[in-house]
């Protein structure tokens, strides 16, 4: 058996071609949106996101995971993990343009031209809803409910903790519509504009991310706005959340390269005792253990990649991606702290802002207690034999 973890020609380019995009356009705003948070503002301008995406159109950076049906570039995920590791390099909010939430290529041609395609342009913003305040990692445990009257479905409920709530021009939510059925047939998806009724509110948390809590009190949408098949909304559900588990350590992956470089250049700088502290034991085994996380956890991510890519069944591969990225992260922009000492403690370097911002991801797209329990019911139950990838 040959291993080969080589990137191919093609992957070398569009990665060394996204990474000085990176440096040249989006990270010389990070001061700008250091200023605009402390000052409680989003962290980059409506209009200045879609001028940056438009400059990465230019390098055919538009729609790298949307289907080439639609105007995409339908990149393989192990290429987009790359790009996503490279926009994770910027704390800045920074997404590329012409993307849409995966599912809503299940829409119908007249759902298309109403949500889809306006999404993709940048014209319409989406929600994906499914948490509830009973409902967070058990995601089976969802209470709203979807009842039919007429050729119309009213929906009653609660969401919370949801991602672009707040400005969301649309939602897909998942509700009850056969509890007998439960999440096997009785859950479904439906396309809700803002206009229909529903209201949102944003939660404030400890990060630059301002989820909503949104309400539905008797919300009407037509029959015409589900999404897929009545009964299928769990399915839609898991694989929205399915891309999030190698998408999010991705980014960490580039957070952790940027953080690492800070470390290892403010060691050769920063002298304690007559000699820079990168001499001094602690420092180099505390940059050494940043070394093994960040190269433990690059290949799990690739794999998970890899395994969407050749249509195997990813979610044990996901399942580690994601709680070994998000945990390991968050172990590195710790020691990075410890190592800048009280400066990087302060507000003055970015290195706090990514402390914050990196504890959310062993929280959202599945909580690392919800990542072991799917790992752990693969090997026991057989579906994973250990060692599986190299038999």
């Amino acid at each position: 058996m040959t291993l080969d973890f080589s990137l191919s020609d093609d992957q070398q380019a569009i990665r060394d071609t996204a990474r000085d995009f990176i440096a040249r356009e989006v990270m010389p705003l990070e001061n700008d949106v250091l200023a605009r948070e402390h000052r409680g503002e989003k962290g980059l301008p409506a209009e200045d996101l879609r001028a940056l995406q438009s400059k990465a159109q230019e390098f055919g950076f538009w729609g790298i995971g949307t289907p080439e049906a639609f105007g995409g570039a339908a990149l393989p995920a192990v290429t987009q993990s790359l790009l996503w590791t490279e926009v994770g390099r910027t704390f800045v909010p920074f997404v590329f343009g012409g993307e849409a939430d995966n599912i809503l290529f299940r829409a119908t041609a007249a759902q298309q031209e109403e949500f889809l395609k306006p999404t993709l342009a940048g014209d319409r913003v989406s929600c994906f809803a499914i948490t509830e305040p009973n409902a967070g990692s058990d995601a089976t445990a969802i209470r709203m409910r979807a009842k039919q009257d007429g050729d119309h479905w009213v929906l009653d409920g609660e969401k919370t903790f949801i991602t672009k709530g707040v400005e969301a021009d649309f939602s897909i939510v998942i509700a009850v519509t056969d509890a007998e059925k439960g999440h096997r047939g009785g859950f479904t998806a439906f396309l809700v504009d803002r206009s229909m009724g529903w209201e949102s509110s944003p939660i404030h948390t400890m990060g630059p991310s301002t989820p909503a809590s949104m309400s539905f009190d008797g919300v009407r949408v037509p029959h015409a706005n589900v999404l897929g098949e009545v009964g299928e909304g769990f399915k839609l559900a898991m694989e929205w959340i399915g891309r999030g588990r190698y998408v999010i350590p991705s980014r960490a992956i580039g957070a952790a390269e940027r953080l690492l470089t800070m470390a290892i250049e403010y060691a050769g700088q920063r002298e304690t005792f007559g000699v820079p502290i990168g001499e001094h034991q602690m420092i180099q085994t505390m940059l050494a253990d940043c070394e093994l996380d960040l190269e433990a956890i690059r290949w799990p991510v690739l794999v998970a990649a890899w395994s969407i890519d050749q249509g195997l069944d990813a979610r044990h591969a996901s399942s580690l991606a994601k709680l070994g990225g998000a945990t390991a992260a968050g172990r590195i922009v710790d020691r990075v702290m410890q190592i800048h000492g009280g400066m990087g403690y302060t507000k003055e370097m970015p290195i706090e802002r990514w402390y914050r911002e990196a504890r959310l991801w062993r929280i959202f797209e599945g909580t690392d207690e919800i990542q072991r329990r799917t790992i752990a019911k693969g090997l026991l139950s057989g579906r994973r034999r250990v060692g599986g990838h190299l038999a």
